[in-house]
């Protein structure tokens, strides 16, 4: 494999209107997939979206194949990645055998190939990628929530089990009543009922609300926000390594300050840009404001 061949993969592959083509593809190809469900579609034009979706099935191979040659002589190196081997197993899932003979299973393969569309889009690949890294985190605040569900639930059994005995006859369903509560659907009926056995029951579900809901939500999104930040962090690191690892293949050496230059002009750009759409040359000063002498000598 020639060297110009590989530069030119490599171009292709990372072509921001050859990512936004494979997106359109994968958008039409769910376009085909859901006028498939039609009864009167799929009986009429049966042929012609079968075809079609071949048609996006080989756009995907082909794509496959040009972002395995950038690789040049490592595309071992390619399923480095876990996007990319994902990638690999939905389009390639197809010719596995057995599978078109199998209509529920072919469906199932032509799903997941609209699915890619979180490969494809850089902010999805983060978001997801923040998603998996707070699940840890997020299961302890679970335990967290669980444990006010728990300790509130055996208070409003204490408070309201004899005389409200459908929502906290027992630990099981005032665990329940709260749950309705925490999703605050519909919690303004539950307090009525119980401060018709109790006037100032309404402490009892202010401090639930205020601790349970606001609390844990706002601590949940202080997690999410966290994760997609290490998440971002990650990429850009994994983006800094991937240039390196091309430098040191074609037999140069990365410059970070080059790299830093390079983003410091591009920064630079934007702003003159920004500035030229808002009607501000750069350099123009603002007219000083005057200032009237008049009665300042008498």
């Amino acid at each position: 494999m020639t060297a110009s061949i590989v530069r030119k993969a490599r171009q292709i592959a990372d072509s921001s209107r050859f990512q936004a083509f494979i997106f359109g593809v994968i958008v039409f190809n769910a376009v085909v997939l859901g006028l498939g469900t039609y009864d009167g579609i799929r009986d009429e034009f049966g042929t012609a979206l079968a075809g079609l979706n071949d048609a996006c099935l080989g756009i995907f191979v082909l794509e496959l194949a040009i972002r395995i040659t950038a690789y040049g002589r490592r595309p071992q190196d390619f399923f480095r990645e876990g996007w990319n081997v994902f990638d690999f197993v939905v389009i390639m899932a197809v010719f596995v055998p057995g599978v078109r003979e199998n209509a529920t299973m072919l469906r199932l393969v032509r799903l997941l190939r609209i699915v890619r569309v979180v490969s494809v889009l850089p902010e999805l690949r983060t978001l997801i990628r923040g998603m998996v890294a707070a699940l840890p985190p997020i299961g302890s605040m679970g335990v967290l929530a669980l444990l006010f569900l728990y300790v509130y639930g055996m208070l409003g059994w204490i408070l309201f089990g004899d005389e409200l005995p459908e929502r906290w006859g027992d630990i099981g369903d005032a665990m329940l009543t709260l749950f309705t509560v925490f999703t605050l659907e519909g919690w303004n009926e539950v307090l009525y009922e119980a401060m018709e056995v109790h006037s100032w029951s309404w402490i009892f579900f202010i401090s639930f609300v205020l601790l349970a809901s606001l609390l844990v939500i706002n601590i949940l999104i202080a997690i999410i926000i966290n994760a997609m930040e290490d998440a971002r962090e990650a990429e850009q690191r994994e983006q800094r390594q991937r240039l390196i690892d091309e430098a040191d293949e074609a037999g140069a050496e990365f410059d970070p300050h080059v790299e830093t230059a390079r983003r410091i002009a591009a920064l630079k750009q934007a702003v003159e840009d920004l500035e030229e759409q808002l009607g501000i040359e750069a350099g123009e000063q603002m007219p000083k404001p005057r200032v009237s002498t008049r009665g300042m000598g008498r």
